[in-house]
């Protein structure tokens, strides 16, 4: 299973890599049409949605054309409907517990989760494109520290369980270790002179401590609340893994959950001047 893992995030790696690197635009298009493709047809999947292939299809085309004319695009009201579905719809369903799969308030929580996995790739393209790949992975790594952090802090200090029915292995104390190792990590490299052209560096010194701190603390529950999400869809279908589109890794959803309610609320943080 290890040697699977490994080896299917080598060969990842060896395609995202050269495309950063880069900052190809037809190449990054292609590989994210590709992901957003997989994500959207595993999402139809964990909804039991009728037509998996033909809205996979229409989703898919409908972000070719946005990534082809994102400067006449609405983006800042598309980031901000995406953040408000999570607050208002979204994080609630949680605490509520989720509909039936085929009844009518799961299909507009399969189309509210679909918009917000639209805008999540959407705000990875105006990352990469009117800032820069680093700029992109910045934002990222917030969500992957948070996510090691918490997982190691859970292990060593865990003994609240932080959603019992959704998630038995996470606690409280590994969410709030891995929200002060966010911190404690943007807050340094936010001083690394090699580092200013990153989000949380140019966040600090756009907005002052207050907003900095707000913002880290905003991204990092919204991590966690994407993680839970798709959890959550993929318990209510009895489902392990997203898909295993990525051996050893699960599905495309399983890589990205935790980004797809980050990336639009960052790319909103980062459009407020």
């Amino acid at each position: 299973m290890l040697k699977t893992r490994v080896l299917t995030a080598l060969v990842l790696l060896a395609i995202l890599l050269p495309v950063l690197y880069s900052a190809n635009f037809y190449a990054f298009t292609a590989l994210a049409l590709a992901f957003f493709a997989a994500a959207m047809w595993e999402c139809q999947r964990l909804f039991k949605k009728p037509g998996t292939i033909v809205m996979t299809v229409l989703w898919t085309g409908l972000l070719a054309y946005c990534l082809f004319h994102l400067k006449d695009f609405s983006y800042l009201l598309l980031f901000a409907l995406s953040t408000a579905f999570w607050a208002l719809r979204l994080v609630p369903t949680l605490a509520r517990g989720l509909p039936q799969a085929h009844n009518f308030s799961s299909g507009i929580l399969s189309t509210l989760y679909g918009i917000s996995i639209f805008a999540c790739f959407v705000a990875i393209a105006v990352f990469f494109q009117q800032q820069s790949p680093m700029y992109l992975f910045s934002v990222m790594a917030i969500v992957w520290v948070a996510d090691i952090a918490a997982y190691f802090s859970g292990k060593a200090f865990g003994k609240h369980k932080l959603a019992p029915s959704i998630s038995p292995g996470k606690s409280w104390e590994g969410a709030i270790g891995g929200w002060i190792f966010v911190l404690i990590l943007a807050t340094a490299t936010s001083f690394i002179p090699a580092l200013q052209n990153t989000f949380t560096a140019q966040l600090l010194s756009r907005k002052g401590w207050l907003i900095f701190i707000a913002a880290m603390t905003l991204i990092t529950a919204a991590s966690v609340v994407g993680d839970l999400f798709e959890s959550s869809l993929k318990r209510r279908v009895g489902m392990k893994d997203s898909s295993n589109l990525l051996p050893g890794h699960g599905g495309v959803l399983d890589r990205i959950d935790a980004l797809i309610p980050v990336l639009p609320l960052a790319a909103l943080v980062d459009l407020w001047r």
